[in-house]
C-alpha cells in the first residue's frame, strides 16, 4: 500500500505493445501537433496583424488558439516522449502540472466558446447595439473572466485531488494524466465526496454555459430566418455555422468522454475518446474557422504569400504582412 506523499511518479497507459506501433503513434502524434501548431500559429499571425480581424471576434478567436495550443501542448509532448522511448513514466509533480494545464485550458475553452456565442448572438440579434455590448474593455474583461475562471477551476480540482491519499498503487488507465483516473486511486472517501460536490457544482455553470449557446443559436436561427434576402442569410450563416460546428465537436467529445454508460467502457474506448476531446478540437478548430471564414481566409492568404514573397526577394528578413 503506497500514499501520496510516498509517490515519486505515476505509469501512464502506454499506446501499443510493439515497439513498431509506438513509433507509429510517434509519428502520428508528432503530425498533429505539427498540424496544429501551423494551423493556430497562422490564426494567431492573421488575428494579429490585419486590422480587419481587429473586431471581437478576431479578439475571441485569437484567445480560442491560445487554449488549442495550450491542450496540445500539454499532453502530445509527454505522450510523444513515452512513445518514442518506450516508457511510460511521469513525475509526480510533472502529473499534477499536466492535469492542472488541462483543465484550465479545456475550461478557459469552453467559457470562450460561450462568450462567442454571444457575441454572435448581438451581432445578429440585437446589431445596433454590438459597440456598446461588445467595446474593447468588455471583450477584455470577458475574456479574462474566462481565462480566471479556468484557472480557479483547475486550481480546486487540482488542489484537492493531489491531496488525497493514494493507496491504489501509481497506475493510470491514461496516456496523460487526468484527475477521474487519479481520483481511483484514492482511499479516502470524505476526500472523494468532496471532490464529487466540487464536480457538481462545476457542472451546473457548465450546463447553465451549454443551455445559454443553444438559447441563443434558437434565437439566431430565428433572426436569420427572417433575413429577406438570401444573401443576406448565406452572410448570417457563414458567421456562426463555423461557431457551431466547434461548439458541437468541443462539446459532443467531451461529454461522450466523461458521460458515457459505464457498461460501455473499456481501456479502448476511453483511450479514443480521450484522444478526440483532448487533441483533436485544437487541430480541426483552425480548419473549422478557416472554411467559412472569408475574412480570415483573406488575412491567411495576405500573410502566407506575404512570407513567400519576402522569404524569395530576402531570404534574411522577417515575413511582411501588405495591406
Amino acid at each position: 500500500m503506497s500514499n501520496s506523499s510516498s509517490l515519486t511518479q505515476f505509469l501512464l497507459l502506454s499506446l501499443a505493445d510493439r515497439r513498431e506501433l509506438q513509433l507509429l503513434h510517434f509519428w502520428l502524434f508528432l503530425a498533429i501537433s505539427l498540424a496544429a501548431l501551423l494551423a493556430n500559429g497562422l490564426i494567431l499571425s492573421a488575428v494579429a496583424c490585419d486590422h480587419h480581424l481587429h473586431t471581437p471576434m478576431g479578439f475571441f478567436l485569437l484567445n480560442l488558439s491560445l487554449t488549442d495550443l495550450g491542450c496540445i501542448c500539454t499532453t502530445v509532448p509527454k505522450a510523444m516522449h513515452n512513445s518514442l522511448w518506450g516508457t511510460t513514466t511521469i513525475s509526480y509533480m510533472g502529473c499534477a502540472a499536466q492535469a492542472f494545464l488541462l483543465v484550465f485550458f479545456l475550461g478557459a475553452e469552453y467559457f470562450l466558446l460561450t462568450i462567442m456565442c454571444y457575441d454572435r448572438y448581438v451581432a445578429i440579434c440585437k446589431p445596433l447595439h454590438y459597440g456598446t455590448l461588445l467595446g474593447s474593455r468588455a471583450c477584455a474583461h470577458m475574456a479574462a473572466a474566462a481565462w480566471a475562471t479556468g484557472f480557479l477551476i483547475a486550481l480546486l480540482h487540482t488542489a484537492n485531488t493531489f491531496s488525497l491519499p493514494l493507496c491504489q498503487g501509481n497506475g493510470l488507465d491514461q496516456f496523460f494524466c487526468e484527475i477521474p483516473h487519479i481520483l481511483k486511486l484514492s482511499c479516502s472517501h470524505s476526500g472523494y465526496l468532496r471532490e464529487l460536490g466540487l464536480t457538481v457544482l462545476i457542472a451546473c455553470l457548465m450546463f447553465g454555459c451549454f443551455i445559454f449557446i443553444v438559447f441563443s443559436y434558437v434565437q439566431i436561427f430565428r433572426a436569420v430566418l427572417r433575413i429577406p434576402s438570401q444573401q443576406g442569410r448565406h452572410k448570417a450563416f457563414s458567421t456562426c455555422l463555423p461557431h457551431l460546428a466547434v461548439v458541437s465537436l468541443f462539446v459532443s467529445t467531451l461529454f461522450l468522454a466523461y458521460l458515457k454508460p459505464p457498461s460501455i467502457s473499456s481501456p479502448s474506448l476511453d483511450l479514443t475518446l480521450s484522444v478526440l476531446y483532448s487533441v483533436v478540437p485544437p487541430t480541426l478548430n483552425p480548419f473549422i474557422y478557416s472554411l467559412r471564414n472569408q475574412e480570415l481566409k483573406d488575412a491567411l492568404r495576405k500573410l502566407i504569400t506575404g512570407c513567400f514573397s519576402e522569404a524569395i526577394n530576402s531570404p534574411s528578413s522577417t515575413c511582411y504582412v501588405p495591406h
